[in-house]
């Protein structure tokens, strides 16, 4: 494999100055780097991303070298340079590459930067088209800005854990960041509609994207729930509250997951489980009398799903054309042909050397086929390179003023 500049891609000819570390930030700049965005990566010189001591850590061929894997699924098509923010020579050598970026992606505490010199208004009196996003917990501004926040807080704080486990047990959190993800989520989306008018107006803007209101945004069944009902929901486990039977449910040697969504797949699941009649129960014969008596109906199924192994029943159910799953651990799902044939695993190289897998861009689109061009970048790699690519040569900016005059 070689690594290249990036060429190729829907954003290729972006610049991406990344201050970003562990996940929120770097999962934005990731985002823009596997669709050809040139992301650089600004980190200490005193051991630069905090992501970078996470394990695992694997060793390169020499035994002796480690890197991070956790660190290399974020941060793989970029460059990384090394500043201190606290030198003031680091720092205007900086600013000479924010006059030549496009995007500036952050998520350090609100108002940092901005105290080092570094903030919007600071970058936007240089460089007027900057597209710069603000990631923090709980936006720029307000009661909470200066609040420190990690996923479960946020997670706590937005709501997410009070309809999230099984009524009676503890608070849990979700198994997978999404406060972070969601918020990288949302800012890699905003930032391609402000560059979009940075491009048609010479324009940029300044994004404030919250992991408090990521985590709302994608909530919106649970808070329409609230704006309607004045109830803010509950915790189901694995159960839905306005649909049933949709949760797992225990076999004979272990747990799967059915989804009849509507009537028709309902009456498949009455008819499998050898209970047609079930259909016609007054307590379920529609999805809202069925979400209502949920705890009822699933009391009647369980020992005729306990009967049977989960394989028999997936088979059975993929043969009635009700939706339904395995619930599956990392082991199986990666290996599974589904995500083989979308080509979601791929090999990656580690800077040591050490080879293992990553997953790739999720999403396929004609015209531009994912590919890994870098591998995930040693502490300060790129320094010198980056400074001589973007400060020498033709003035970029200029030539996209002049197509922009000329349309």
């Amino acid at each position: 494999m070689t690594f290249q500049s990036p060429a190729t891609g829907p954003l290729a000819g972006l610049r991406v100055l990344e201050f970003g570390q562990i996940a929120a930030g770097p999962f934005a700049g990731s985002l823009l780097a596997d669709l050809g965005a040139d992301v650089v990566k600004v980190e200490n010189p005193d051991g630069g991303d905090g992501m970078r001591g996470w394990p695992p850590l694997t060793h390169g061929p020499d035994g002796a070298d480690t890197f991070s894997e956790n660190f290399a699924s974020l941060n793989r098509n970029k460059r990384s340079i090394v500043a201190d923010l606290k030198d003031p020579i680091a720092v205007q050598r900086l600013r000479q590459l924010l006059e030549a970026t496009d995007i500036v992606v952050e998520n350090f505490r609100a108002g940092v930067l901005a105290r080092l010199g570094l903030g919007y208004g600071d970058v936007r009196r240089m460089n007027p088209a900057i597209v710069y996003c603000s990631i923090s917990g709980y936006g720029q501004t307000g009661p909470y800005a200066s609040k420190g926040a990690f996923d479960v807080t946020v997670q706590a704080m937005s709501g997410l854990m009070s309809v999230t486990g099984e009524e009676g047990r503890p608070p849990v959190k979700c198994g997978v960041p999404v406060g972070d993800f969601c918020a990288g989520l949302y800012a890699a989306f905003t930032i391609l509609a402000a560059v979009r008018k940075a491009e048609a107006t010479g324009e940029g803007s300044h994004i404030d994207c919250s992991m408090l209101g990521s985590l709302l945004g994608v909530a919106a069944l649970q808070t329409s729930e609230y704006f309607g009902t004045g109830g803010g929901g509950r915790k189901l486990g694995s159960a839905h509250p306005r649909n049933a039977p949709y949760q797992a449910y225990e076999a004979a040697d272990e747990y799967f997951v059915i989804a009849a969504g509507n009537n028709a797949l309902w009456r498949q699941v009455a008819e499998a489980v050898g209970q047609p009649e079930l259909a016609d129960d007054p307590r379920f014969r529609t999805q809202p009398d069925r979400a209502r008596n949920q705890s009822a109906l699933a009391d009647l199924l369980a020992p005729h799903f306990k009967s049977r192994k989960a394989a028999d029943w997936l088979a059975e159910m993929d043969r009635r054309g009700v939706p339904s799953a395995p619930i599956n651990g990392y082991s199986d799902i990666l290996s599974d042909p589904q995500v083989e044939h979308m080509r979601l695993v791929r090999g990656l190289t580690l800077a040591n050397g050490a080879k293992t897998r990553t997953t790739a861009y999720p999403v396929a689109m004609t015209g531009y086929a994912f590919e890994i061009t870098r591998r995930p970048p040693r502490l300060g790699e790129h320094s010198e390179e980056v400074f001589e690519d973007w400060l020498s040569g033709d003035d970029r900016r200029g030539a996209r003023s002049a197509g922009r005059d000329g349309r």
